[in-house]
C-alpha cells in the first residue's frame, strides 16, 4: 500500500522486553517504518530506564518516538481516574503534542490498549483502537469486597463499554475478543490480527543447553490474575499426581512478585520459587514443560509465545493459547480438564523425541503466525479500510 502518514500513541515505550505490550509495540513500530510509513510515536511510560532503552532503539532522525512519564497523581487526578478510568497514565504535556501533531494532518490514528481511546474521541473515524484484553472478560469471576471495589468494577466495566461503542474500527489479537466486543458494540467493524513478536529475541534452546530433568514450569507475572491462577492450579489440583507418576519431577514457578502471592506454597517438597530475576532465560532452558493452565484471562499470553519461541514444549488451555492456530498434540498440549493436562504433561516428561517434535513445530507457528510480517500484513488491512471509509 501507499505510504501512510500514521501517529500511534501506546501505553508503554516500545522495547522488547519491557512489559508484555512493549514487546508488539517494539515490533509494530519496526515494521510500520520498514514499510515506509511515516509515524509519529506517543508514549506513556511508567518505567525511566526503559525511556532511555526507547530512546537507544528508536534513535531520532530515523524515527519519531516521543515518551512522556506518567505524571503524578493526586486528588484531582483520581477523581478523573474513577470518570475516566486509567486516564491518568496521559500527561498533559503527552495530550497537548498529540493533539499538535494531529492537528498538522494525518491518514491514521492507531491508539494501543483500549485506554488510549481516551485520546482519540475527537478523532474517532480516522482512527483504529486496539484492544488488548477485556476487564469485564478477565476480572468477571474474582469476588469484589467492599463498595470501593464495587463503584470501581462499574466505572471500568461502563468506560469499556462506552469506548467501545465510541469508535467505528477496532482490532484485536483474538476471535474471542472479537466475538466479545461485537456483542458489546455490535456495530463497530471488527479485526483480527495477529500479536507480532520478534523471534530472533528468542534464540531457540538446543538439545545441549535444554534441561534433562523432568521440570514443570510456570514463568510470568505472578500478580497478573491469568498467571498466578495457572501457577495455582498446578500447585493444588496438577502437580500432586504429575508427581505421583513421575517422582523425579519438580516444579519451577518464576515470575514478578512470584514469592509474595505463592507465599502458601512454598517450601512444598520439590517445588522452587523465584521472584524478580533479571533474565528469564536460563529459566526457560530448565523447563522441560511449560504448563500454563490459566483461569479467566482474554487476549493472547506472552509467556506462551516466548516458550514457543525458545522451544519449550508447552501444556496449556484454549485461554493459554488464545489468538493462535494451535493444534492439540502438534504445537501443543491444549485441553481443558485437569486430566487431560495431567496426561499431556507427564507424557512429554517421559519423552525427549515428543518434546523435540512438539517444540520445533511451536517456534515454526510462532514464526508463520506471529512474526512482524503477517502481524505488518494485518495492521496495513485495517490502515487500508480506515483510510477508504474517510474517503467516502
Amino acid at each position: 500500500m501507499r505510504p501512510l502518514r500514521v501517529v500511534v500513541v501506546t501505553v508503554e515505550a516500545p522495547v522488547p522486553f519491557g512489559n508484555a505490550a512493549a514487546r508488539w509495540y517494539y515490533v509494530l513500530l519496526r515494521e510500520l517504518a520498514a514499510r515506509g510509513h511515516r509515524v509519529a510515536c506517543f508514549s506513556a511510560c511508567s518505567k525511566p530506564a526503559e525511556m532511555d532503552e526507547a530512546r537507544r532503539l528508536f534513535p531520532a532522525p530515523e524515527y519519531d518516538l516521543r515518551l512522556y512519564a506518567f505524571p503524578a497523581r493526586g486528588l484531582r487526578s483520581k477523581f478523573e481516574t474513577l470518570r475516566r478510568p486509567y486516564s491518568y497514565m496521559f500527561s498533559a504535556d503527552l495530550r497537548r503534542d498529540l493533539e499538535a501533531e494531529l492537528a498538522r494532518g494525518y491518514d491514521v490514528l492507531h491508539l494501543e490498549q483500549l485506554w488510549a481511546g481516551w485520546l482519540g474521541l475527537a478523532h474517532r473515524d480516522r482512527a483504529v483502537v486496539n484492544v488488548h484484553y477485556l476487564f469485564s472478560v478477565d476480572l468477571a469471576e474474582l469476588p469484589r469486597r467492599g463498595p470501593g471495589a464495587r463503584v470501581r468494577w462499574w466505572a471500568t466495566v461502563c468506560s469499556e463499554r462506552r469506548l467501545l461503542r465510541a469508535y467505528p474500527t477496532i482490532a484485536t489479537f483474538s476471535d474471542r475478543l472479537r466475538a466479545e466486543i461485537l456483542r458489546l458494540s455490535p456495530r463497530a467493524n471488527v479485526s483480527v490480527c495477529p500479536l507480532g513478536i520478534d523471534a530472533s529475541l528468542y534464540p531457540y534452546i538446543p538439545d545441549d543447553r535444554r534441561t534433562t530433568d523432568p521440570v514443570v514450569g510456570v514463568i510470568g507475572t505472578m500478580t497478573w490474575y491469568p498467571t498466578h491462577s495457572a501457577a495455582v492450579r498446578l500447585l493444588t489440583r496438577l502437580w500432586p499426581e504429575i508427581k505421583k507418576r513421575v517422582p523425579a519431577a519438580k516444579a519451577q514457578l518464576v515470575g514478578w512478585g512470584a514469592r509474595a502471592a505463592l507465599a502458601p506454597y512454598i517450601g512444598l517438597p520439590d517445588v522452587t520459587v523465584e521472584e524478580n530475576v533479571p533474565d528469564t532465560r536460563p529459566y526457560f532452558e530448565r523447563t522441560g514443560v511449560m504448563l500454563y493452565a490459566p483461569g479467566h484471562g482474554s487476549g493472547t499470553k506472552i509467556k506462551i509465545l516466548e516458550s514457543l519461541g525458545f522451544g519449550v514444549p508447552v501444556v496449556t488451555t484454549s485461554e493459554g493459547v488464545e489468538g493462535l492456530p494451535a493444534t492439540d498434540g502438534v504445537h501443543a498440549g491444549v485441553c481443558e480438564d485437569d486430566a487431560g493436562l495431567i496426561d499431556r504433561t507427564v507424557a512429554l516428561l517421559t519423552d525427549p523425541a515428543a518434546q523435540n517434535r512438539q517444540r520445533a513445530a511451536g517456534r515454526a507457528l510462532l514464526e508463520s503466525h506471529c512474526g512482524p510480517k503477517p502481524a505488518g500484513d494485518a495492521v496495513e488491512q485495517i490502515y487500508s479500510r480506515v483510510a477508504r471509509a474517510t474517503k467516502l
